[in-house]
């Protein structure tokens, strides 16, 4: 008997082909716009920074462990002095989803967004969750790398194929960027919104924070790139490196309160 031809959205060789890949790439675009869409969210403040960092509670045992066995305690002390990075992600979420609350009646403004997997996202998920609010993992499909963390809100885990769709999502909606020390994840977002800000092609105001003045200092020169004009001096001011919660906090609430509520802005 002959078999009748699949159609062609049923038709999973012909979805999984380079022919189709117009049609994943939209599919992925279509299937989370419609999702936050369907959650009431208007908008986001995303935070990135390394998958390493590990709670504090967490370094203390492996520090121990190390003791112990005499075996790896450089690596234990280090993880134990990264584990701050992880701790104050956690506690500036947990304090912008509280003050993103008195905002989010009709709709849900403000939300935390991370890239959905371990380390910094975990943290600023696990933040936002403690705080009750509604929290976002855009994560991604990588052969190494584990699944989303248990923090994300049910029904806002992603899994995204596409890695430029991926940043797309954690940019366009976001109304605040915060960046805490991280690896070349970390750097590739914070140069590409950098010149996505630098050139005009995100106009919303966006502020760009980076947290932890000691380890930005050392990493890149932001000053030296302005001295021989390999930047303009007025692109220093498209970030503010900060060094606490506190200050991270007020100058993110303070600039959204200031330019964004009063004049109702809005993304999606």
């Amino acid at each position: 008997m002959k078999k009748e031809p699949k159609q062609a959205f049923k038709d999973i060789d012909f979805l999984e082909s380079p022919s189709a890949r117009s049609v994943r790439i939209l599919s992925e675009y279509e299937k989370i716009k419609s999702v936050l869409e369907f959650n009431r969210i208007v908008d986001t403040i995303t935070f990135f920074g390394s998958t390493h960092c590990i709670e504090r509670k967490l370094a203390k045992k492996n520090i121990k462990k190390s003791i112990q066995n005499n075996k790896n305690i450089l690596a234990s002390e280090i993880d134990y002095q990264n584990s701050e990075f992880y701790e104050n992600a956690r506690k500036l979420a947990f304090k912008i989803t509280r003050w993103a609350k008195k905002f989010s009646k009709k709709n849900y403004r403000f939300v935390i967004a991370t890239g959905g997997g371990p380390g910094i996202m975990e943290a600023a998920n696990r933040g936002a969750a403690e705080a009750k609010g509604k929290t976002i993992g855009f994560g991604i499909h990588l052969p190494k790398e584990q699944g989303n963390n248990k923090f994300i809100s049910e029904g806002l885990s992603f899994q995204f194929h596409y890695f430029f769709m991926r940043k797309f999502f954690l940019t366009y909606p976001a109304r605040a960027t915060i960046m805490f020390p991280g690896g070349f994840g970390t750097l590739d977002e914070l140069t590409e919104i950098l010149t996505l800000k630098q050139t005009n092609k995100i106009e919303k105001l966006m502020p760009v924070i980076l947290f932890n003045k000691e380890y930005w200092n050392k990493l890149i020169n932001f000053t030296y790139l302005s001295n021989i004009k390999m930047i303009n001096k007025k692109d220093l001011k498209l970030f503010k490196i900060v060094n606490s919660i506190d200050e991270a906090f007020e100058f993110i609430t303070n600039v959204l309160e200031k330019n964004c509520l009063q004049r109702n802005c809005i993304n999606i």
